[in-house]
């Protein structure tokens, strides 16, 4: 249930600060879209939502700066800012919540801990692993990695983040789950495009795709949930292979975000099968960060939660 709606809206293409110039023609309409200021627990009173939530943590370790795993410029989490993400997690209060770029499940539990809260997460090595974060009462059932989505070769100097994938629910309220966190460097490139970033993140595309297709066939309930590092749009190829094997609501389509002064989506939340049906209008929210108290928002993450709710079966 929501307390509060505050409209606020991305800024306008003639007042939008410089940047690459779009690449697929809708955007030029940007959208109203209400934040998240104040949420009451989806558990208080009876339950007829399910909120689903997708947030980039932004290096979410511990791990001291100059650790060879971690990039130069890469500080640690102080103990301040994981109460602060913890506190705005508290805000958020999802059912379900698709966490990227977390080292540890330690980690992602100082954000939703017990007993509230189940953490899974990959069993990769690099550190920016995917994770989800249930409502405890929910039943799990855990399915393999999609550790395909690591394209690369075995002896690649660095690896790609594989997908976690989870069915929530059991029955009728089953809703299968795919976390995922794609190559960076194509969010508006041409599909033709040789950039090795596209035509990377178009393998992992494919790869998802191959996953929803089979979601259909078995006529699952099911969402793909993350950073896709792709300004999806109902006219972006993409976005077109993903949904080539039945109806598949972009619940970010159409609209702006109003996180870091307004810019288009790459955090997505991707609802097909049975479930397509039950997205709740006008419920895509974004939480932003209002940092008074000496913590820097951008030390907090470089991209905003995004949440949408279904209605239960």
């Amino acid at each position: 249930m929501w307390t509060r709606r505050l409209p606020s809206c991305a800024p306008s293409r003639r007042t939008a600060p410089p940047r690459r110039k779009a690449a697929h023609a809708w955007r030029a309409a940007w959208v109203c879209l209400p934040v998240i200021t104040g949420l009451l627990p989806a558990t208080a009173g009876a339950r007829e939502d399910i909120r689903l939530s997708t947030w980039n943590l932004e290096w979410l370790t511990t791990r001291p700066q100059g650790d060879p795993a971690l990039p130069a410029d890469v500080t640690p989490r102080t103990v301040v800012e994981l109460e602060h993400l913890a506190a705005y997690a508290r805000r958020l209060a999802p059912d379900i919540a698709a966490l990227e770029e977390v080292d540890s499940p330690a980690l992602a539990a100082r954000l939703f801990p017990a007993p509230a809260y189940r953490i899974f997460i990959t069993h990769d090595t690099v550190v920016q692993k995917v994770a989800l974060a249930v409502r405890a009462e929910l039943a799990v059932t855990r399915h393999a990695d999609v550790t395909a989505l690591d394209v690369y070769a075995p002896d690649a100097p660095h690896h790609l983040r594989a997908g976690l994938d989870v069915s929530i629910g059991t029955g009728a309220d089953s809703l299968r789950v795919l976390v995922v966190h794609l190559k960076a460097g194509c969010r508006d490139s041409a599909p033709d495009s040789r950039r090795p970033a596209c035509r990377t993140l178009l393998r992992q595309i494919a790869i998802v795709a191959d996953w929803i297709l089979e979601r259909q066939d078995e006529g699952e309930a099911f969402a793909v949930l993350g950073d896709f590092n792709r300004l999806l749009a109902p006219d972006d190829p993409a976005f077109h292979t993903l949904a080539a094997s039945g109806p598949l609501a972009l619940v970010t389509a159409g609209r702006a975000s109003p996180c870091a002064q307004g810019s288009y989506f790459i955090d997505h939340i991707l609802v097909g099968g049975p479930a397509y049906a039950r997205v709740r209008p006008d419920s895509l929210r974004v939480m932003l960060y209002h940092e008074d108290s000496g913590t820097e928002a951008s030390r907090l993450s470089d991209h905003c939660p995004v949440s949408v709710n279904l209605s239960l079966p």
